[in-house]
């Protein structure tokens, strides 16, 4: 069975791998820089972005460390990544990738469930 993927705060919507991007640009220009999807399995995927790049988690469900996206050999580190309690945070850049990378891995794991096999990822559990 493939999953289906909800944003947390949008209601009960389906939100399909096509029309994921379409989905989170709206929400990145109005200043919601965190989203959560939550998969009929009980994933989540946690999308976090300063506008040019994201952190992009998976977790199993809510007690899991998870997996993130990853951008090897990245040096320097970038803020602006507000969270939605208002948090700013800010992250080496190798434990982010560009916003276009970070829509594309999105983008694969709602429609297939996985990463996408060219993509780098570590597993932090």
């Amino acid at each position: 069975m493939i999953e289906s993927w909800v944003i947390n705060d949008d209601g009960p919507v389906p939100v399909l791998s096509a029309g994921v991007v379409e989905a989170l640009r709206p929400r990145i220009a109005s200043g919601q820089f965190e989203t959560w999807l939550t998969s009929s399995s009980g994933r989540l995927l946690a999308f976090v972005t300063n506008a040019e790049r994201a952190m992009v988690v998976l977790l199993e469900g809510e007690d899991d460390p998870g997996e993130h996206a990853v951008d090897p050999g990245a040096a320097g580190s970038s803020d602006g990544f507000i969270l939605s309690n208002g948090q700013g945070d800010e992250y080496p850049d190798e434990d982010t990738v560009p916003i276009r990378e970070a829509f594309r891995i999105v983008e694969h794991i709602i429609g297939t469930g996985s990463w996408p096999a060219d993509a780098c990822w570590v597993v932090d559990r």
